[in-house]
């Protein structure tokens, strides 16, 4: 386990770009672009991906949140685990079926446990058996360039 240096701030949901990203604004006035962390939502054109997105919505949008900060991903967002009182919004959207535990970079327990158990239940996304993780959606979704 590596040692991270988490960081906790609040800040205010003023926008919900889908499922597994959003952008506050902290006490300072700055937008902060958040990626939530340990979680992949189904993408937008994918089944469940608007659902994904309106839950995050109904979750936090316009609330004040806490920010538990774990880190940077490649595209510069804040990597981070969100709370909306003592509900963290990346546990839930697991727990709803409405995302996958992103397993290659996040080791989380908690999380890996949330999301058999939506499986199990055939909850959300897992109700009809054949969904396939964003991550590899994506792949097929990549132009190809010819040499």
């Amino acid at each position: 386990m590596s040692m991270m240096t988490v960081s906790v701030f609040n800040a205010k949901v003023i926008r919900i770009t889908d499922g597994d990203t959003i952008v506050v604004l902290t006490d300072k006035k700055e937008q902060v672009k958040i990626r939530l962390d340990g979680i992949d939502c189904p993408e937008k054109a994918q089944a469940y991906g608007l659902k994904a997105k309106q839950a995050t919505s109904d979750l936090c949008f316009n609330k004040n949140v806490r920010i538990s900060k774990s880190g940077v991903d490649r595209y510069g967002r804040t990597l981070a685990f969100v709370y909306v009182d003592n509900v963290c919004v990346n546990k839930e959207l697991i727990k709803r079926g409405l995302a996958w535990h992103f397993k290659k970079y996040n080791k989380d327990p908690e999380l890996a446990k949330l999301e058999v158990k939506a499986k199990v239940a055939k909850v959300g996304l897992w109700a009809p058996g054949n969904a396939i993780a964003p991550w590899n959606w994506r792949k097929t979704k990549k132009p190809v360039v010819k040499k």
